[in-house]
């Protein structure tokens, strides 16, 4: 196997999802300048748009979000063509 290929920086870092402030920690070599205290101890932080706490696929939650009428105007759009 070729050396200096695999990272050696592996460290536990707090993920914290954005959506609902759930944080959970794992081992990570991402980079980051925050850092977050979790139990006392202080760990480098990484904020996450989505996880596995917030997404619907994992939670059976699905959101309908209509942002600025999309669904109307794409039923009017298509109304024409209806039979």
């Amino acid at each position: 196997m070729k050396k200096g290929v695999h990272p050696e920086n592996y460290r536990l870092v707090a993920f914290k999802d954005m959506s609902n402030d759930d944080v959970f920690l794992t081992k990570s070599t991402a980079e980051t300048n925050e850092t977050l205290e979790v139990e006392g101890v202080e760990y480098p932080l990484i904020k996450l748009e989505i996880s596995r706490t917030s997404h619907p696929y994992y939670t059976g939650k699905s959101k309908l979000v209509d942002t600025a009428g999309r669904i109307d105007k794409f039923k009017t759009k298509y109304s024409k063509f209806k039979k």
